[in-house]
């Protein structure tokens, strides 16, 4: 267990900060005016884009402070109209366009989520992109992916959507194709996420911990999956949520209560304000 002082809060955001019904916890909200007053920043990570993130970072008072957006393929400082970028890595564009290419020929029912900056860009709304629609709140702009990929200056996330085994399927198949320059994780059983190789939040802790010049053993992790694994092995201290797989809790320092029973709030009482 760590046992100096926390001095930076880094936080997942779905299944961690959020409940069940994509709710801010409420606990929550009543503590990070106390970390304020002690100078701990609360930094929100996560495969959200900027427009997917603003709106919780202004329910928490957090408006100032970075957000890792797309699991820290673009980190941020500002509002979602007029920030500054403090750290950027974009997928390569040769890559994108042969992905492109090889989901839309052998698996068409996959629903591809092209992002670049704060804007999400799809070709048609399917059933996929609703559902993605209705959990984030943002609505895509529709046009042909091959020209925004000609047209962005940065394309930093893919999000490939469909049927559990259709996603599968297609993340077997890109593990035997070369892609030397592109990342692929399971987010979800039936979300496939492409970044660039060096993106994750594991990255996005060591710059974010880097920014505010405080050692990686002053800083607590928070997160409930695979994918925020690295992050909370890297960090002084790691925190699963109570509902985060049994496999992930295993592997870190704490465990806290889960989503839906104030988990985030309650890691923050016991190891940074106690």
């Amino acid at each position: 267990m760590n046992k100096r002082p926390i001095r930076l809060v880094i936080s997942d955001i779905d299944g961690t900060i959020l409940n069940d019904q994509h709710q801010v916890d409420y606990q929550l909200k009543t503590q990070l005016p106390l970390l304020q007053e002690k100078g701990i920043p609360f930094v929100l990570a996560s495969a959200r884009s900027p427009l997917g993130m603003e709106p919780i970072a202004q329910q928490l008072g957090l408006i100032d402070n970075p957000l890792a957006c797309y699991n820290g393929a673009l980190v941020i400082k500002g509002n979602s109209q007029n920030y500054d970028v403090l750290m950027e890595h974009a997928l390569d564009k040769k890559e994108v366009q042969y992905l492109l290419e090889l989901v839309q020929e052998k698996f068409p029912a996959v629903a591809i989520n092209l992002y670049s900056g704060k804007d999400w860009f799809a070709e048609q709304i399917d059933k996929w992109v609703q559902e993605e629609a209705d959990i984030t709140g943002e609505n895509p702009i529709l046009q042909s992916l091959v020209s925004v990929v000609e047209d962005r200056a940065s394309i930093h996330k893919l999000l490939l959507i469909g049927e559990a085994i259709t996603i599968q399927n297609l993340h077997d198949s890109l593990q035997n194709t070369n892609f030397p320059k592109t990342a692929f994780y399971l987010s979800k059983e039936n979300y496939l996420e492409v970044t660039a190789k060096q993106v994750s939040k594991e990255n996005a802790l060591q710059e974010i911990a880097h920014f505010y010049q405080i050692p990686l053993q002053q800083v607590m992790a928070i997160g409930d999956n695979f994918n925020d694994l690295p992050m909370l092995k890297l960090a002084g201290l790691g925190v699963a949520m109570g509902n985060a797989p049994k496999a992930v809790k295993e592997q870190v320092a704490a465990v806290t209560h889960t989503n839906n029973n104030h988990g985030v709030a309650q890691a923050i009482e016991q190891y940074v304000l106690d």
